[in-house]
Parts: C-alpha cells; sequence; structure tokens
C-alpha cells in the first residue's frame, strides 16, 4: 500500500517523517519532492497505521527530512510541520 520513511513520537506527539535526498539541484531541492499528491499518500497511510495500531486519539505531525548531497558532507534540513494531512 505505501511506505512511511520514518514513524517517531515527540513526546506526546507521533511524527510521521519522509525522507528526500537528492544529488545536485537538477530535480529541484529534495524538500519539493514531496509533492500534494505525496502528502495525501503519506496522510492516507497515516490513517491506517493510527487505525491499525488502536489508538482512537493521537497528536500528530508531519515532517520532512531534507538530505542534500551535492559537495562535501550532506547537508541535512527537518521542517516541522511540512503540512497539513487536512490540507493535503
Amino acid at each position: 500500500m505505501g511506505e512511511i520513511d520514518i514513524i517517531a513520537r515527540d513526546g506526546e506527539t507521533l511524527v510521521f517523517v519522509e525522507v528526500k535526498a537528492r544529488v545536485g539541484r537538477s530535480f529541484g531541492a529534495p524538500a519539493e519532492a514531496v509533492s500534494p499528491w505525496k502528502q495525501r499518500r503519506i496522510a492516507q497511510l497515516a490513517t491506517l497505521y493510527i487505525a491499525r495500531s488502536g489508538a482512537d486519539y493521537c497528536r500528530c505531525r508531519f515532517d520532512v527530512v531534507s538530505v542534500d548531497v551535492d559537495e562535501g558532507a550532506p547537508v541535512v534540513q527537518v521542517f516541522q510541520n511540512a503540512f497539513d494531512a487536512g490540507a493535503a
């Protein structure tokens, strides 16, 4: 059905994380690859995960981790609350 890269807890918040990496900028920045379609898909998978895990209610957050591997050491950026599942 799909995959969520990372599922973690930040205190009482369940965090669903999409990780995107790019070498160079030919196809844009890594975080730009999390399109509205991808956001909706992650939200659907998160809903399924919550239902199957038995959690009736929990706070959720959708983060994106961007890994830019251009020259030298990779540059990692974390975008907390990168998108709202209701708007996705």
